[in-house]
């Protein structure tokens, strides 16, 4: 028997049991299926993090308070804090900074003539809608002078915009921040969700002001641009110089920079992506149990077929070929339905919810190949079962 009539002789028997070959196949379609859909999902978060990481501008570093030897929880429990001056001196003498942005962040309750909105405060200085890449719609962003004059000016968000002020134009109307006037002088464009930030539910006021609302000097963090990305060394080490000079020498705070977050969060993606896809091959397992557990069960029904195969001269490898080839047709099937339904599903999930899901060919080739090898490795037992059957006992066999 050579290999062609092994596989029609395999095909013919899964086709005669259709209804249990079928549900023999679903249980490696779940298997499947899971797996293309959880790394569709992990790769579309990465995808994700990527996206928001380009919209928050390139070559950053993020200056933060507390040192990262005195560990977990530390940063902002620091002794001496970063402060305004601490901004003001890098951005005087760092010249491998184009542009240096303070920040101070609070929650307050925003009112205008009856209107009332818990909102996000943001207090920095222009640089900030430089390094953010933040632009107004409407009127004007913050400018140096009322950074310097501690002027009670904001620029709100489109949420805040519609909260308190409806359709009309909220340009040079006032809104009171925990009970503090400050006059609107512009909108922020349409931001959305940014790493956890939402720009349209926020009001920017000069950091000072911010200082004075809530009655603190020290700074959230200091955001930062460096000129090229191939100098983000020199300019790391060129920032603490200055601050360790103005901290008395001690490395009190932590500098972050936009590509080692990004390195961070990808290898963390990649450990929860690999993770899942290892959950969802534990069904391709189960999967793989219910083949050798219908294979078992078609050599007791085919017991005397065996019998007669073998007397009529069939080899012991014809048989074993036979079964294993059932089993591999149904994993490989089950694989193949497993993959249209996965990718099909992650196309739907991206178009219903906008999330960018990617069903990536690693995946692909990874998924059925392990569904291929299930197949083999679970089929090999009841097809040498079938192989040593003696064909005298087969052919008494009823």
């Amino acid at each position: 028997m050579n290999f062609g009539e092994s596989i029609l002789l395999a095909l013919e028997a899964l086709v005669t049991n259709k209804l249990r070959s079928a549900l023999t196949m679903l249980g490696v379609v779940i298997g499947v299926t899971s797996v293309i859909l959880l790394v569709a999902l992990g790769t579309g978060a990465r995808n994700y993090i990527e996206e928001q990481f380009a919209g928050l501008g390139t070559n950053l570093l993020i200056i933060m308070p507390g040192a990262e030897t005195q560990g977990p929880g530390a940063a902002g429990l620091t002794e001496r804090p970063l402060t305004y001056d601490d901004a003001e001196a890098l951005d005087r003498q760092a010249y491998l900074l184009q542009g240096v942005a303070p920040i101070i962040f609070g929650s307050v309750q925003a009112k205008h003539r009856g209107e009332t909105e818990n909102i996000s405060v943001m207090g920095t200085t222009p640089d900030f809608a430089t390094l953010r890449n933040i632009r107004v719609e409407i009127g004007s962003y913050l400018s140096d002078s009322d950074v310097t004059g501690h002027r009670r000016v904001a620029v709100i968000g489109q949420s805040v915009w519609r909260e308190l002020f409806g359709a009309a134009n909220p340009l040079g109307q006032t809104i009171r921040l925990n009970d503090t006037s400050y006059r609107v002088i512009g909108i922020l464009e349409k931001q959305g969700q940014t790493l956890g930030f939402n720009m349209d539910d926020m009001a920017l006021i000069p950091v000072t002001s911010a200082q004075d609302l809530f009655g603190r000097e020290d700074l959230f963090e200091i955001l930062a641009g460096v000129v090229r990305a191939d100098r983000m060394e020199e300019a790391m080490d060129q920032v603490t110089s200055i601050l360790m000079r103005r901290h008395s020498q001690e490395e009190d705070f932590t500098l972050q920079t936009q590509a080692a977050l990004m390195g961070t969060l990808d290898t963390i993606l990649t450990m929860m992506t690999a993770m899942l896809a290892s959950i969802a091959g534990i069904s391709l397992v189960v999967g793989g149990i219910g083949i050798m557990n219908i294979l078992l069960v078609s050599v007791r029904e085919r017991t005397r077929e065996i019998g007669v195969r073998i007397a009529v001269g069939a080899r012991k490898r014809d048989i074993l070929r036979q079964f294993l080839i059932e089993s591999v047709v149904i994993s490989s099937a089950g694989g193949v339905l497993g993959i249209l339904v996965g990718a099909a599903g992650a196309l739907l999930f991206r178009a219903a919810t906008g999330f960018p899901a990617e069903v990536t060919p690693w995946s692909v080739i990874i998924a059925f190949g392990f569904s291929t090898l299930v197949g083999i490795f679970f089929g090999v037992f009841p097809a040498r079962k079938a192989a040593r059957l003696d064909p005298i006992e087969a052919l008494r066999y009823e």
